[in-house]
């Protein structure tokens, strides 16, 4: 990896950023770093269930759909708004995985 800052010949990471309930399943960490570029939040989640399957089979059912429950932004969006698994991912991105959170 270079550190020219025009970040010419720099390899591409997107950040997969786990809650407390996933994070055993990843060895106790609370991110899981791909490297690559996945131009799309099925892609990107198609690397972590290589990696990862347990992480995966927490977040999609059996159907390969992301679980009601569970939310995943890149950035600030809400994939279920931008484009669910189609969303694009940019190199460097943060991607988050919220547990929903209900009750009064």
């Amino acid at each position: 990896m270079s550190s020219d800052p025009t970040g010419a010949g720099v390899e591409a990471r997107t950040t997969v950023i786990l809650p407390g309930a996933l994070r055993p399943l990843a060895g106790d960490r609370s991110t899981i770093v791909v490297e690559g570029e996945p131009r799309t939040v099925g892609a990107l989640f198609a690397s972590v269930r290589e990696t990862h399957p347990a992480v995966w089979d927490r977040v999609f059912t059996e159907q390969g759909e992301l679980r009601p429950h569970v939310n995943v932004f890149v950035g600030r969006d809400d994939i279920r708004w931008s484009g669910g698994l189609e969303t694009p991912v940019s190199g460097g991105a943060e991607v988050t995985i919220l547990p929903a959170v209900s009750g009064g």
